[in-house]
């Protein structure tokens, strides 16, 4: 970068706020897809007037902009892919501005980490929902970027439900407010939305207004086990037609539970088609043990050879050790694993996990599968020898006919994860040309000059187009 580019930016934020040494550079290169990208200076502005500056001035020069929460990201979203300047806010703008217990919203800047929100809500008798797995270091900023999920997405819903008001930098520096703190608010485009789940590519948030709910006082937790995959499918979806809504229904398949057994020795039935571990809460003790019930009703029709209830907190832990620990557990089946996250209707899952293992059997691989069956998201895991260029090719020949079975079923190539670089050559299989050329057309109407997290989600585009 050119060395005037950053003798302004040292001069808007001050020397400790902005750094071009090769060791930041390296740091702010990765994120979880573990792709290297090195930017070309890492800013760290002070409040939103600095963005405003800041992206200002990147507009006048064509200079890319990068915005990063916590780099926890697993499709590459916010890696500094045409260089530029990665825009990270964990080490000022991390602050929780306000809990309004009377309105019941919470106040944030994009660096806030999601755990830390919900222990602050938590202690006035509040709550907010959304848990990604990253929670204990992912940001909002980043959640709301990709439009996180997480277990409690089948009851609670997910990022977006909890979004009531955005403030956001556009990338020629303006300042605008998306949305109100109101319960009810239809004037206008739904701007907020938009922003919601756009990667980083419209504009850069600086102030989030996230909807709280009463903390529930009671959690119980169960775990089903079934003799096949199937039986485990079926009991999800009949599960929520009975009218009970589980706060989670998570899977694992057999490969998994074999592979959580090897890698802890937990006392898993390796012979077992699936499990289903699941947690009910609300404030009354008798209405968890009927939701309880009925959940133990349906598993047994369809295939439940034991449910088993946690009697306390320690035992819930126990429960779910498996599905908290099946992505590290996974590892022994391949050095390298092909991570997706599609979702589905919850009716079509037992078709879909049929189709999946097909394609396991036809590239004589193995596909194990855990995840979010109350909300349809399977983690489907291609795993495959990382050292073998041949393997590497069939892996994702495997995933590339996940993402069409997926698509066919009336699914999604992402339920949580986003697209970012490493699901950008599959939008064509999921949208159609002219939703994709919609989709260019509202990045251009943002970010004219494409210098905002260009080349993301597979909207490349040319000045000229």
């Amino acid at each position: 970068m050119d060395k005037k580019h950053i003798e302004y930016f040292e001069k808007l934020l001050e020397k400790e706020n902005v750094y071009s040494d090769k060791a930041h550079l390296i740091a702010y290169s990765y994120d979880a897809t573990r792709s290297k990208f090195e930017p070309d200076a890492v800013l760290f502005p002070r409040d939103e007037k600095d963005v405003s500056e800041i992206l200002k001035y990147c507009n006048e020069h064509k200079i890319v902009i990068v915005p990063r929460g916590a780099g926890s990201g697993f499709t590459g979203g916010a890696l500094p892919a045409n260089g530029g300047v990665v825009l990270a806010f964990e080490k000022h703008m991390n602050k929780i501005l306000e809990i309004d217990m009377k309105n019941m919203v919470a106040v944030v800047q994009p660096g806030v980490i999601n755990k830390d929100l919900q222990r602050a809500v938590e202690e006035v008798g509040l709550f907010y929902p959304p848990d990604p797995a990253s929670q204990e270091y992912s940001t909002i900023g980043g959640n709301v970027s990709e439009n996180a999920g997480g277990m409690r997405a089948a009851k609670y819903g997910i990022t977006k439900d909890y979004v009531m008001a955005i403030r956001a930098v556009l990338p020629n520096g303006d300042i605008i407010r998306a949305g109100k703190r109101t319960i009810k608010d239809v004037a206008g485009y739904n701007i907020a939305g938009i922003l919601i789940a756009s990667e980083g590519t419209l504009a850069v948030l600086t102030e989030i207004t996230l909807k709280l709910i009463p903390k529930p006082k009671l959690t119980k937790t169960a775990m089903g086990i079934f003799k096949t995959v199937n039986d485990a499918m079926n009991a999800v979806y009949k599960t929520f037609a009975t009218g009970v809504t589980p706060v989670a229904m998570e899977f694992l398949d057999n490969l998994t539970i074999k592979a959580v057994e090897e890698t802890f020795h937990k006392g898993l039935p390796t012979d077992a088609g699936a499990l289903l571990v699941t947690d009910v809460d609300g404030n009354l003790e008798e209405d968890l043990d009927f939701q309880l019930a009925q959940i133990e009703k349906v598993f047994r029709e369809n295939g439940c050879n034991e449910f088993k209830i946690a009697k306390d907190d320690k035992e819930a832990a126990e429960i779910w050790f498996a599905r908290r620990n099946a992505s590290q557990a996974i590892t022994l089946y391949g050095s390298k694993k092909i991570n997706e996250d599609i979702t589905v209707p919850r009716a079509v899952l037992p078709e879909l996990l049929d189709r999946f293992y097909e394609i396991a059997e036809k590239y004589n691989i193995k596909i194990p599968c855990f995840g979010h069956t109350g909300d349809g998201n399977v983690h489907t895991n291609v795993m495959v020898d990382g050292s073998d260029p041949k393997q590497v090719e069939i892996g994702y020949k495997a995933i590339e006919e996940v993402f069409q079975v997926t698509v066919d079923l009336g699914g999604t190539l992402s339920g949580e994860h986003g697209i970012g670089l490493a699901k950008a050559p599959y939008m064509s299989m999921a949208f159609t040309p002219e939703e994709m050329n919609l989709f260019k057309s509202i990045k251009k109407a943002f970010d004219p000059n494409n210098i905002l997290n260009p080349n993301k989600m597979g909207l490349n585009f040319d000045k000229e187009d």
